[in-house]
This record gives C-alpha cells, structure tokens and sequence, in this order.
C-alpha cells in the first residue's frame, strides 16, 4: 500500500461520508499541510467521548503532518444550532460561552496536539462585519433551499415555529470555512447540511471548495441512543479512571466494536478483524477485549499509572483479584445518626431510588466489602469506609463523613 493509500485509510476509518474524495485524494498528492477544520459550539462545559469521535479524526490529520483548525464557535453558540430540534433552541448569553470556551480549550488538548492546533474563535470575523455585511450574507441563500434541511422541513410541516436567527446559523457555519481557507471540513452526519453550506459559500468567494467528512454519532452506554449528557449515557472525559473503566466495561459486546474503531488509536482495523475472530472461536474472552478498551480510554485521559491502578481496582472488586484500597475513595456525608443502607445506596449513585436499592437487597445482590448483606434497616455512621457493591459491576468506595 502506498504511503498516499494509507493515509486515505487512515482518514476513511470511521467515517460515514468522504464527499469529493477524489478532490482529497488530489490535494494531499500535492503535498502541501491541508487545513481540516472542526467547529464546536460551548454551549455545555464538559466534553464526553462523544465528542472525542471528531477530536480523534483531527488528531489523525496531526499525525500526518496537517493543521488542524479547533474552531469555538463564540458566536455562533449564541445563535444556538437548531439541528435536530423540534423547537427553537435558546441562545447563551456571552458569559456562558466564554466560560464554556475556557473549558473547552483545556479538555481538547488530551487529545489533540498542543503545538499543531490552531485555536480561533469565529467572533474575530464576525464581531467585526456590520448589519449590512450579516444581510449581504443572508442574500446568498434562498429561503427554499434552507427549507430543504430535514429538520426545518419537519417543523414547518408541522407548523412550529421557526426563527429568522437559526436560517443564519447555516450560513455563519459555512462562512466560516470561507474565513479559515480550510481544505477540509469535519462533523457530525447531522451536520450535512451545514458542511455543504461551506462549500457553497467557499464557491462564491472564489475558493476551491472544502472536502466535507462526516463521522458518525457515537452511540452512549445504553447502546441506542446517542452519547449525551441529558441521557445520562456518557463517559466524559475528565471523569475519573476508574470510572471510565467501570462504565467501558458496562457496555454491550456489540457497542464494544463500534467504540474500538471510532475510539481507539492503539488497534488497526486489521488487528480488530482479527481480535473478533478470536472471541467468534472462543480463544478471547470480550471481557478481555473489553478490557484493553477501558484501559486505552483511561490511559488516555488519565495516564498510563492511572489507569493501572483503576483496572487493578476494578478486578478486586468484579473478580476479587487483588487490594480495593486500590479504588479512590469518595467521601459521602452523612447525619450524625447515619444512614440506613438503602438510603446510602442510594446516596453513593449505585441505585436510582431507595425502592431498587429495596430490591437488590432482597435479590442478594448488594455487598459491603465482598460480603452479601440483606438487612435494609441497617444503620451506616460516620467513621464507616467500605466498598459498597450493587451486581456485578457498580461499586464505589466510600468514607462516610459527618454532614
């Protein structure tokens, strides 16, 4: 395989869409440091792995010499992206975005390199254009074709509402391809839309048109629906080692594939081709698979100690293979007169509610240092440290402290 083949593999893994590959094709034969652009709107301070999917792809692009474009949309974060709404999304304020900016610029650079990204906020063209220049913009689409993006069709059949601001936020997206000069464009298949606006606009001020890339919407540890915060079905990426890892080995043995090639640095396609061939013979365990997953993850994020000491953690407590005081410890308060263990299950995020916590008691699934335990009146006061378990697999170690 040529160096130019492996580089266009490189790019393919993962994706849904390469439009115009051939024109990338093309442009990388040149040479030259392609500019790949990725926008991202802090509308929430935290990143999860979701968000990553992209953030990987630029750091590919990285390792093969190109200038990737990390790109806050400050001012676009203030229209609100309406994809995929069903009602118009509202705006933040400036002092939101800032502060979310802030978090984003320090989480971004656990994967991407520091001295190869170049960092721009889309206010430094737009905070500069006039009124006139914003309907000079506008003039270059036509109210139709917006129409023609799945979401604002669904709304307008369905006669909600629909405001002028986000037929903007298209336009201001794709313009921003034009300012930057980016030879390449990433994002979310929800985005479609948006990309081509890029291309377009890039046409009508002269510019060779930007190849659009969309990558796929990770799928959260519920396994259908999309990774998100609201859902509750993520992993984000300044949790905890151990928690990324308790949460990675949570997950279904099929979602386990789709996270290996959109997550993972460390294995070829090739090697997870053969990796699934071994489980399908029965010569590996997915929980092993699993493992090498979680510990990528929290290596990642967290550093290769750090990680160690989590896997190590998680098989004291999952296989009772070595010391849980290897597991952080989180200090939960209490009233003085304790909690009855239902209740502190329930405080310490291993059941939803005091009833399951009911429930796993009478199905012996709830230990307290690896013993089972049934009594739900029992009493837990500050002073008491153990590692409280629920299945198999949720478990956290705790020092109750008075409230």
């Amino acid at each position: 395989m040529s160096e130019l083949e492996q580089a266009l593999a490189t790019i393919a893994r993962g994706a849904d869409e390469i439009i115009k590959r051939e024109d990338l094709a093309e442009r990388l034969k040149s040479g030259r440091p392609l500019r790949i652009k990725a926008g991202f709107d802090p509308t929430a301070p935290d990143l999860h792995l979701g968000h990553t999917v992209l953030l990987n792809k630029m750091r590919q692009f990285q390792d093969l010499g190109h200038q990737v474009i990390f790109l806050i949309g400050d001012f676009t974060g203030m229209i609100g992206d309406p994809t995929g709404k069903n009602v118009t999304r509202k705006p933040l304020t400036r002092e939101d975005v800032l502060a979310n900016a802030e978090t984003y610029a320090e989480q971004v650079y656990k994967v991407l390199d520091r001295e190869k990204t170049e960092l721009r906020f889309n206010s430094e063209w737009f905070g500069q254009m006039s009124a006139a220049d914003m309907i000079k913009l506008a003039a270059q689409h036509t109210v139709a074709r917006m129409l023609e993006r799945d979401d604002f069709t669904k709304r307008y059949a369905a006669q909600q509402p629909i405001a002028i601001h986000e037929f903007l936020y298209p336009l201001v997206q794709g313009y921003d391809s034009v300012a930057l000069k980016a030879d390449v464009e990433l994002g979310g298949t929800d985005q479609k839309f948006n990309l081509l606006m890029g291309r377009a606009l890039q046409e009508h001020h002269g510019q060779p048109p930007q190849i659009v890339l969309t990558m796929p919407l990770l799928e959260g540890l519920d396994g259908v629906n999309k990774m998100s915060k609201s859902l509750g079905n993520y992993i984000g990426i300044d949790e905890p080692a151990i928690d990324m890892v308790t949460k990675t080995m949570k997950i279904g043995d099929e979602l386990m594939w789709r996270w290996f090639e959109l997550l993972s640095f460390d294995l070829s396609l090739d090697e997870l081709a053969r990796m699934k061939s071994d489980i399908a013979s029965g010569a590996l365990n997915p929980r092993d698979a699993k493992l090498r997953l979680a510990r990528e993850l929290a290596t990642r994020f967290h550093g290769a100690a750090a990680a160690e000491q989590a896997i190590a953690g998680w098989h004291a407590v999952v296989r009772g293979e070595g010391d849980t005081s290897l597991l952080p410890q989180t200090e939960l308060p209490v009233p003085a007169e304790g909690l009855r263990l239902a209740a502190l299950l329930t405080a310490a995020g291993l059941t939803a509610s005091n009833s399951e916590a009911s429930r796993k008691l009478k199905e012996r699934a709830v230990r307290i240092d690896a013993e089972v335990v049934e009594d739900a009146q029992r009493s837990f006061e500050p002073g008491f440290e153990g590692v409280l378990q629920v299945g198999k697999r949720n478990f956290a170690r705790v020092k109750l402290v008075q409230a």
